[in-house]
């Protein structure tokens, strides 16, 4: 979900109507988004929503016939999801960043360009010397609490489908899990793809897994067949940096 537009400061209603713009009201994107999560997500699934933003994914998920799990660190943009899930049925929302250890951790927050906030410095150092991030100022930091997947799935059950979109912290989230899923996304940038590397390692710790991803907002898988992770390995070292972004999915190899 990353968007790294640069552009002038605006207001948190400015911002938030612009995400309503790229995630919401693009009727073709939405299709292409459902098609994809419908090989995951049927109805009767239990699906997480880690790093929700304003939770197009939620929508989705939702669509397919799944209850979702939302969890969304920024407490303005949950105020957003609030007002949009608050009273839908098959929805738990909760306020916390996604991490290896409960507790709380440092958000680092983008006010222009909320998609991008993070918890993970070396994004930002990372983004530094990147022509695709231009512009992007992190110019608040608050706390906030953390949970892990192994403690949300305690307290909701296991998920059939987990989507974890978290600006560069997705193998913390990853290390805070200890058992194998059925099937997962993870979201990659072209500028720490070291990140994703701990990632399908991670995975790979856990379980049997294939993979295949798909870049930016197309939403379609780029192999025709689920491949192991040097396959992928190779594919993402060799995305040129313009690329930017993308998300590796994974399912078990049963």
């Amino acid at each position: 979900m990353t968007q790294t537009i640069s552009r002038s400061p605006q207001s948190a209603k400015t911002t938030l109507s612009r995400s309503f713009d790229v995630y919401y009201r693009d009727a073709e994107r939405t299709r292409r988004m459902d098609r994809l999560n419908a090989q995951f997500v049927h109805p009767g699934s239990l699906t997480f929503d880690i790093g929700a933003h304003i939770g197009d994914r939620t929508g989705s998920f939702l669509r397919l016939g799944a209850s979702v799990v939302v969890v969304e660190p920024q407490p303005r943009v949950f105020r957003a999801l609030r007002l949009l899930y608050g009273k839908t049925d098959d929805v738990t929302l909760e306020c916390a960043a996604v991490g290896a250890t409960p507790g709380t951790l440092d958000l680092f927050v983008n006010s222009d360009n909320p998609t991008i906030t993070t918890a993970s410095p070396d994004l930002i150092e990372a983004a530094r010397g990147s022509a695709q991030w231009q512009g992007q100022v992190w110019d608040s930091k608050i706390n906030v609490p953390v949970t892990t997947l192994d403690q949300l799935i305690i307290k909701h059950g296991v998920p059939d489908f987990v989507k974890i979109d978290v600006e560069g912290f997705e193998a913390d989230v990853l290390d805070g899990l200890t058992m194998p899923l059925p099937a997962l996304s993870f979201e990659f940038t072209t500028i720490q793809r070291d990140v994703a590397l701990r990632c399908l390692k991670r995975l790979q710790d856990l379980g049997d897994y294939v993979f295949n991803f798909s870049l930016g907002e197309e939403h379609a898988l780029i192999y025709s067949d689920w491949v192991g992770s040097g396959t992928v390995t190779r594919d993402l070292m060799g995305l040129p940096a313009k690329a930017n972004s993308g998300d590796i999915f994974a399912r078990r190899s049963f």
